[in-house]
């Protein structure tokens, strides 16, 4: 049976979706291939996925000139050591403060696994790449595509725009679920310790880049990318309102929960996940309360500073 599935939303774009073993997690973890005057790879996947990616890229003939990396949550890049390897002669680029934990990767394998308990187990774990291969995103050619640096959702994120406007933003912009029927969900990806400030920051970047085509990181490609980019700003903007509401009724124990309840009925841009099924919305659940302890952390540190 094939773990993975290869999409051509656009004639120069291919999505692949990967499937790890875990139920609700068949049309999530997505790699890209971009083929402009060079052919792109962005993001890996797991290293569970690893061989079916390998597969996919055989099934289309796709030989890459690049390996980017958005960033190396295990989910996007804990399969570029085999990948890497399969490839030789093919950069991998990253943001530097990632090049370090690519080379040796057991410090971020067990801080994952601390983090994602059974996840990180089920994703796999993080072989090494060789340093040789690795590549500051910042020496990377402009006619190949221009990095954008966007921390946020991690402090070593980036972002690529290739030269005819396809903007492959990792989780910069958020999550962008393609639900089926016209359906979407777009979400907050942001995880502990996150910074709005920073966050918003890059937003504004990536706006300002006026992408024509977005490739999100998990699973959709949409041509309106600036009204994306746009909408999720603004969504930020409104779950610090609302947690920031809830945090004030106190009852720490129940935050969490009366925060995710909260959002589900109030943020329009979640409306699409009571379309899906039980195992998809629990692993919704789960990166939604991920995204809060994050909003939480960050208003938590503001108050700290104002006493």
């Amino acid at each position: 049976m094939k773990t993975y599935a290869i999409r051509q939303p656009r004639p120069e774009v291919y999505r692949i979706a990967l499937a790890p073993p875990m139920e609700g997690f068949d049309n999530f973890i997505t790699a890209w291939v971009y083929r402009g005057k060079k052919t792109l790879l962005v993001d890996t996947g797991p290293s569970v996925t690893a061989d079916a990616l390998l597969s996919a890229l055989a099934e289309i003939r796709c030989r890459p000139d690049a390996i980017l990396l958005t960033h190396i949550h295990i989910d996007h890049a804990g399969g570029i050591g085999r990948v890497s390897n399969a490839f030789p002669g093919t950069p991998v680029i990253c943001h530097e403060k990632a090049i370090p934990h690519l080379v040796n990767p057991e410090k971020l394998w067990q801080s994952t696994r601390q983090t994602l308990g059974a996840m990180a187990e089920a994703y796999g774990p993080i072989d090494p790449v060789p340093e040789t291969r690795l590549m500051n995103a910042t020496e990377l050619s402009c006619g190949l595509c221009r990095p954008v640096m966007t921390p946020g959702h991690a402090p070593h994120h980036i972002s690529y725009l290739t030269p005819d406007n396809t903007l492959f933003a990792g989780e910069a912009g958020g999550v962008n679920l393609d639900l089926g029927d016209g359906h979407i969900c777009l979400r907050p990806a942001t995880p502990p310790r996150f910074d709005l400030k920073i966050t918003v920051a890059s937003m504004d970047r990536l706006i300002d880049t006026a992408p024509a085509v977005i490739c999100y990181g998990h699973n959709s490609l949409r041509t309106n990318a600036v009204e994306l980019l746009c909408r999720h700003r603004q969504q930020l903007f409104s779950w610090q309102a609302l947690i920031g509401n809830e945090m004030e009724k106190g009852e720490t124990g129940t935050l969490l929960s009366r925060c995710a309840d909260r959002l589900l009925k109030e943020d329009t841009l979640l409306a699409g996940l009571s379309q899906v099924g039980p195992a998809v919305f629990q692993r919704e659940q789960f990166f939604i309360k991920n995204s809060l302890a994050g909003f939480i952390g960050y208003l938590n540190d503001l108050r700290s500073l104002a006493r």
